[in-house]
């Protein structure tokens, strides 16, 4: 639960590929207390460079002092908290819903609706995947309780800056799916 001097904080750290660096990472969030609600680590257009995005929650003035620790770290290479910028941020959920003959159809309309797919179909359950932002996914989740959720499947956020000024693209060249 979120307190009145608390956010939700993005951030993005960009980070050497070596063996431990995910565990000294989050180390610096656990020994202040934080709980990490969303970790992803993968590799960037570099090999030898790997991208964590890291949700928590948490007053602004210890969560500054954990970025300022981070960036102390040997293998951390840039940290930044997305929260102070506009940026675009994504989930990949895989959902297996019971659904039978009588309830296929209306799975499948509300799935066509989030632009959501199903990836599998059985006799009694299907499996849909769907990506976006977290309110849509939250919303999604909730429509799918009525017919019965077995089971869920989350990758946690990945997050970038959005495009400025640069040159490099223009924003509203971009589909927008939330």
């Amino acid at each position: 639960m979120t307190t009145k001097n608390e956010q939700t904080h993005t951030i993005s750290i960009l980070v050497e590929n070596h063996f431990g660096v995910l565990a000294r990472v989050s180390g610096l969030f656990s020994a202040r207390g934080y709980n990490i609600d969303s970790l992803c680590v993968g590799e960037t257009e570099n090999p030898e460079i790997s991208r964590m995005t890291v949700t928590v929650r948490g007053n602004e003035n210890v969560l500054n002092q954990i970025i300022k620790q981070l960036n102390k770290l040997v293998d951390v290479i840039e940290v930044q908290d997305l929260t102070q910028s506009a940026f675009v941020e994504r989930e990949l959920v895989m959902v297996k819903v019971k659904a039978d003959r009588k309830t296929r159809a209306e799975v499948v309309e509300i799935s066509n609706i989030f632009r959501a797919r199903v990836v599998d179909v059985g006799t009694h359950a299907m499996i849909i995947m769907i990506t976006g932002a977290k309110g849509k996914v939250g919303a999604f989740i909730d429509m799918m309780k009525p017919f019965g959720i077995i089971e869920l499947v989350r990758t946690g956020t990945i997050a970038i800056e959005r495009c400025g000024s640069n040159g490099y693209n223009n924003s509203s060249d971009v589909e927008n799916d939330e």
